[in-house]
Formats: C-alpha cells, sequence, structure tokens
C-alpha cells in the first residue's frame, strides 16, 4: 500500500494505492473518489455499543467504510477530510497514540479504534472528554483545520485551547488560566493546556472555535 499527501498544507488530501488483497479503514464520509472495481462495505465501528460510544463521545460517525481491493491489480482510492486543513500520517509500531474528536480518517489493517476518558482538563481546555485510542501496527492518518505543527516536548508546554490535535501516552493535560484573573479574562486567551511529559505533540493552527467566534463577530 503506498499512501502520498496531497494538496498540502490547506487543502490536503490522500492518494492511496491498494494492492491486490489489500483494505483500509475510512471514516464513512472521507471518501472523495475510487476506482470503480474497489469493494465498499460499510460496518459499524466497533459493534453497536462500541460505535455509539465513539459516535457520542469521541465525535466520529457510527458507521466506518472498508475498502477492499479483491481485484488482481492496484488500484487508487482518495480520501478527505470535512474541513479544509492539513492531513498527516502516523505509523504505529506496536503502541498507543491519541487524537482529539474528530481528527481520525483512516487507518490500516493492524490498527485499532478505541476511546479513553481524557479527563476534566482535556474537556475544560476545549480538547473533549474523551480522545481516541489509536492501538496495534499500521498506518493511521488524521487531520484538523489549518496546518499542523510538530512539536518536541521537553517538560512542559502550553496550548491554547482547541489546538492540540495528537499526542503519545506519555503525555499528561492540565488546564489553566492563561495569566492570572484579569489576564485571562481580557487577553482573549481565557483558558489554556499545559501539557506534561516527553514526546512529540500535533498542534493546529487554526481551530474551529475560533473561526467560529470570529464569524459572530461579523454577523
Amino acid at each position: 500500500m503506498n499512501i502520498t499527501i496531497e494538496g498540502q498544507p490547506a487543502f490536503a488530501y490522500l492518494n492511496i494505492d491498494l494492492d491486490p488483497g489489500e483494505f483500509l479503514v475510512a471514516e464513512s464520509d472521507a471518501m472523495a473518489s475510487m476506482a470503480a472495481d474497489l469493494d465498499m462495505k460499510a460496518k459499524l465501528n466497533g459493534g453497536l455499543i462500541k460505535g455509539l460510544l465513539r459516535k457520542f463521545l469521541g465525535g466520529e460517525s457510527l458507521f466506518i467504510n472498508e475498502f477492499t481491493n479483491n481485484g488482481s491489480e492496484t488500484k487508487r482510492l482518495t480520501v478527505t477530510q470535512a474541513t479544509p486543513g492539513d492531513i498527516l500520517v502516523k505509523e504505529l509500531n506496536n503502541e498507543t497514540y491519541y487524537l482529539q474528536p474528530g481528527a481520525y480518517i483512516c487507518s490500516t489493517s493492524g490498527v485499532k479504534l478505541g476511546l479513553k476518558y481524557a479527563g476534566i482538563a482535556s474537556f475544560i481546555g476545549g480538547e473533549g472528554l474523551f480522545k481516541l485510542a489509536m492501538s496495534g501496527s499500521g498506518k493511521v492518518a488524521f487531520g484538523a483545520y489549518g496546518g499542523l505543527m510538530e512539536k518536541e516536548v521537553v517538560g512542559e508546554y502550553i496550548i491554547d485551547s482547541s489546538h492540540l490535535v495528537a499526542y503519545g501516552p506519555g503525555m499528561k493535560l492540565k488546564v489553566q488560566m492563561a495569566s492570572g484573573v484579569f489576564g485571562s479574562l481580557f487577553s482573549g486567551e481565557g483558558l489554556v493546556t499545559r501539557i506534561e511529559g516527553n514526546g512529540k505533540v500535533i498542534i493546529q493552527t487554526r481551530s474551529l472555535s475560533g473561526l467560529v467566534r470570529w464569524v459572530n463577530r461579523h454577523i
């Protein structure tokens, strides 16, 4: 399987070449185009109960689509995300990786989709009460509104609310005021997320909540 990212950074999408016998799992609305002889099957996202939990708590679809190449030649599938922005592909090697709700796009065989409680700090910080847990070995593609930045964290780092996209299991999240009561109220920053640990985090340069506030000010 060959996966290439095109259209970066504002309107990224994925071209995925499936070899005979290979399959890909994707969000229900992720497919933009595909070869006519690829097989597509809709499935519950981990069963009814787990699917409902991921839909209402993890921001994902109740159903996922499985695309399989049952032919004898390589076939192309193109997937994308609902919002304009960038996409990254993460290679998992028998490990766990966390995504914010709504960030997941697709994954290869060997990657399991799960849901894990993220804590009150994550919820107050605008990242959701639950997080998506990607585990196993394989590739997972995720994206977000705006550009995506990779930041190496050693110790502590401050991220504005609704900007954290993905991080490893060794990172801890805490919520705090940006700069005291007065500064938080009048600086426009409000609450921020303090992330602690050693590892890489993925940050989005824009947030949908920020876009909504900007639009509301001009209506």
